[in-house]
């Protein structure tokens, strides 16, 4: 992520966000343009996406992909990966939503320490956030952190391929091995 030099409103962030051919997230004042994702990423995202959609809209929610921004305040603008609104407050705004109930965050080898560390602190501002996933492209490895008071987050981890994860949020188990189906580096099973 490379950050441009000087700081931006967020209101001039928006602009250049809407004039802008490339996707920039805003973070306290800095533009940071987004890299490109690999193969393996983006099929960890659709296999995600295509698995809790149908979940998600039975209980009159979305799943949003990393087209649309999550913001708070005037703090931050992120594009995650996939993100899970039910709140009927987010339905005003077709370009950015505040009230997110679960995010996930595919691993890049560039941003892995950004969405572990400032971006998480970042997330737990939002008061309708009830989970926020870590997914690792190069390897079965993921990361549940689950809000279990308003300050307080416990974290699952799931590495083995016979796992299932539990998305308590949406109350959706998925098989770990049916979000990696795909990716080049495991073998079909």
């Amino acid at each position: 992520m490379i950050a441009h030099s000087s700081q931006f409103s967020p209101q001039e962030y928006l602009a250049l966000e809407h004039n802008s051919n490339l996707r920039h997230e805003y973070r306290q004042g800095l533009v940071y343009a987004m890299a490109g994702n690999s193969d393996d990423h983006d099929e960890i995202t659709l296999n995600l996406i295509g698995l809790i959609r149908d979940q998600v809209r039975s209980q009159g929610c979305t799943v949003r992909s990393g087209t649309v921004k999550v913001n708070y305040a005037d703090d931050f603008f992120y594009y995650p990966d996939a993100f899970v609104i039910c709140d009927p407050r987010d339905q005003g705004d077709r370009y950015i939503k505040r009230y997110p109930k679960l995010i996930v965050e595919v691993l890049s080898p560039s941003t892995a320490a950004f969405d572990r560390g400032e971006k998480f602190t970042d997330y737990q501002k939002l008061p309708t956030l009830e989970e926020y996933l870590l997914i690792a492209q190069d390897q079965i490895a993921v990361e549940c952190r689950r809000r279990v008071e308003w300050s307080q987050w416990e974290r699952e981890r799931y590495s083995d391929p016979e796992q299932t994860l539990q998305l308590h949020s949406i109350g959706l188990e998925i098989p770990l091995l049916s979000l990696y189906r795909g990716v080049s580096w495991l073998s079909s099973r």
